[in-house]
């Protein structure tokens, strides 16, 4: 390979032209080695294939060259160390968030989010009421200093003695498991390697008397050739004390090589339910494992079972294949067959998003284009009335107590997350009310003087699109505003009212935050989700450029102030933005983005997402995919919007390399506006320490701020 030609001098990377608004010399240069492949007969060009390879010295010497140029045009924005700083006061909760809860007789297990730490650690507690009673059970603060060790998921044994955690470095996501005694805080020596994984996930459950427990295991060294060993997940059962050698198979081979598991027990300690994702795109197969350890199927990949909870005698299973809202059915354990499910909830207008049970109850939590709603009913489908959140809120967390109790956390654009305790039982005091616990996170953002409404775009096809919108009260319509458009669309995710502190830094500027409920999703159902999936992915780019003009015609902001924001397959959102709506926005900002949508089956994760995306050896699905790849449709001369990718080298959902091709592509099309590249060397696609966070936010407004002509001034708040 020819050594790559750099600019000479980063001491001129930026150009100041007026107080705020800046513009960049020319970035690193890099090469066109040309490589062609046919698809159906038709040739497709890939100059910058030799990027993908981050083995080879040449393209990590390119990435540096990129992020020194990066770092030189943010670093000199006058108003980033003041943004930093304000970023920074605002990520300091003033309590902890408890998230991720599980009771296990009467024992409250908890991961506790405490800024500035930089992970959060798993905690237990004694009551939700109590705070005095908490113990720390890990810290991957303590554990590791530089703050890379993150808590992938636990599992509590059932009689609560026990807890298995999942730790991972760097964002990996290829986590360990380790089992800790919740009496002591000691971990015991089992340690069983690669349960967790950024492909296919992982999962434990423990039996009856948290001797043992069920985990998922990717293949071993020599058993499968090395690129297949993020594939083919099987689940094995391992008994404390013994060696790994002795484990046992319990099933898997069977399934396909893209296979998801994820494996819980019933409360009888007896029945373990098994869920098997074909990959990423929403077709699901049950198993139950029965006491004497026989494998019964309950539903497979085509029957349109979307969701499932152990009842004391069965299971519920959430079905959406008559009806795409979904209907509740009932499975009792001594014949759990499908074609003998009896229906307790039927279908309605209205999307069923999961179900839970806890004691006599069934709550059944609706998705209403985004918000959540809470409908109970008793085991036998009688209802009860709804759970009373509040309005435009979503439900977050959900956890059984004893009984028909249960705490639910809520949250809304204006209002932090916050756990409340429903407790249907007329000795309670709180019959049919929510009672706050201490479990409620007090941020230092302060949105009271925030509205929100919610507006309708229609999009092409004249689908009408919620789009959700944050701006402080009395803002002028005048068209002036900057304006930060946020969206995903895919994989059936739902965009729900979410409270982020960060937000009150771009609203306090004058800023407009919107976010677009586009098909994709699950905000409407299945059939939202499966109206921007595989060949009809292009509504979903509809759907958000739509949303995008519906609030420059009415005056919220205009073409030159709108910036827009995604990550992961919203980052493939934000690389169709760029290149379909090239003068829509005046700035892009794209995290671990999917842009080369031909190639993206090849790499690990990718071939996960093939039931979502398809693939090209279906000639339609390549055609769609051709059609839109980001990477694949950037065009010579074409004025592209300014543009910050970031992305991590550990990453294993979404190969980093996308986002070089793409930058790289759009660096050499001619575009006058800046396309920075920004690479966390330390970080992947989740897991990010805060005070990489920390640093990652300060550089995405200080680049919008910029990019936008917006004159930062700075907040004088005083430390609580």
């Amino acid at each position: 390979m020819k050594p790559l030609r750099w600019i000479p001098s980063l001491a001129a990377v930026w150009i100041a032209t007026v107080a705020t608004q800046l513009t960049f010399a020319a970035p690193p240069i890099a090469p066109k080695h040309a490589a062609e492949d046919r698809y159906w007969g038709v040739p497709v060009t890939d100059d910058y294939r030799w990027l993908e390879n981050w083995s080879d010295p040449e393209v990590k010497s390119w990435v540096d060259s990129q992020n020194a140029w990066t770092r030189g045009a943010l670093d000199h924005l006058p108003a980033r160390p003041e943004i930093l700083k304000r970023v920074e006061s605002l990520s300091r909760s003033l309590t902890p968030r408890y998230f991720g809860l599980d009771c296990k007789k009467g024992v409250i297990f908890a991961l506790k989010d405490q800024p500035p730490k930089n992970q959060a650690m798993l905690v237990r507690l004694d009551s939700p009421n109590d705070l005095s009673t908490e113990r720390m059970l890990v810290d991957p603060n303590t554990l590791d200093a530089t703050g890379s060790t993150t808590v992938d998921f636990y599992v509590p044994s059932l009689d609560g003695s026990k807890v298995a955690v999942s730790l991972s470095k760097g964002g990996t996501e290829s986590g360990d498991i380790h089992i800790y005694d919740t009496r002591t805080g000691q971990e015991l020596p089992d340690v069983i390697p690669h349960v967790n994984g950024g492909t296919a996930g992982g999962s434990v459950a423990w039996n009856k008397d948290g001797t043992a427990l069920w985990y998922t295991r990717y293949p071993a060294a020599g058993e499968r050739p090395e690129a297949d060993r993020d594939f083919y997940q099987q689940l094995w059962y391992h008994t404390l004390g013994q060696p790994l050698s002795s484990d046992q198979y319990v099933v898997g081979k069977e399934f396909p090589k893209i296979a998801e598991i994820a494996v819980e027990t019933a409360d009888d300690g007896e029945h373990v339910l098994i869920e098997v994702k074909n990959g990423d795109g929403g077709e699901i197969a049950y198993l139950l494992r029965e006491p004497g350890g026989q494998i019964v199927p309950v539903a497979g990949f085509k029957e349109r079972v979307k969701g499932a909870a152990f009842t004391p005698d069965g299971l519920f299973l959430l079905s959406r294949k008559t009806n795409a809202n979904g209907e509740v059915l009932r499975v009792p354990f001594e014949n759990p067959v499908l074609s003998k499910a009896k229906s307790v909830v039927p279908a309605s207008e209205t999307a069923i998003d999961e179900i839970h049970v806890a004691g006599s109850r069934l709550y059944v939590v609706d998705i209403v284009g985004g918000p959540s709603e809470v409908r109970m009913f008793t085991l036998a489908g009688a209802p009860l009335g709804k759970l009373p959140l509040a309005p435009v809120s979503s439900l977050s967390g959900f956890t059984k107590l004893s009984g028909d109790a249960v705490m639910i956390e809520q949250e809304t654009f204006t209002q932090p997350a916050r756990w409340m305790r429903f407790d249907p039982d007329p000795k309670s005091g709180t019959q049919n009310q929510l009672a706050p616990t201490a479990l409620e996170m007090k941020s230092p953002a302060d949105f009271s003087d925030v509205e929100v409404r919610r507006e309708f775009a229609v999009s092409k096809d004249g689908t009408k699109i919620p789009v959700n919108i944050l701006m402080k009260k009395g803002t002028a319509l005048d068209g002036h505003a900057p304006l930060l458009l946020y969206g995903y669309g895919g994989y059936g995710i739902s965009q729900r009212p979410n409270f982020r502190s960060t937000r009150k830094l771009w609203i306090e500027q004058g800023g407009i935050f919107a976010v677009a409920n586009i098909r994709g999703g699950g905000e409407y159902g299945d059939a939202w989700h499966l109206a921007g999936n595989l060949t009809k992915k292009q509504n979903v780019f509809d759907d958000f450029a739509a949303s995008a003009q519906f609030l420059v015609d009415h005056h919220y902001t205009s073409k030159e102030k709108l910036a827009c924001q995604g990550g992961s397959n919203g980052g493939l959102l934000m690389g169709a933005m760029i290149t379909q709506h090239p003068d829509l926005f005046g700035a892009v900002i794209s995290s671990v983005g999917v842009y080369d949508m031909l190639r993206v089956e090849l790499t690990p994760n990718g071939l996960f997402n093939v039931t979502e995306y398809g693939t090209v050896k279906d000639e339609q699905q390549f055609k769609a995919l051709l059609a839109y790849s980001p990477y694949n449709n950037v065009k010579d001369g074409t004025p592209y919007p300014a543009a910050l990718l970031l992305t991590g080298a550990n990453d294993p959902r979404v190969t980093p390399a996308n986002s070089f091709k793409f930058a790289a592509r759009l660096q050499a099309s001619g575009t006058t506006k800046p396309v920075l590249l920004r690479t966390s060397m330390n970080t992947g696609h989740i897991g990010t320490p805060l005070a990489a966070r920390n640093q990652e936010n300060a550089d995405i407004y200080s680049f919008l701020f910029s990019q936008l002509g917006v004159t930062y001034h700075p907040v004088v708040v005083p430390v609580p």
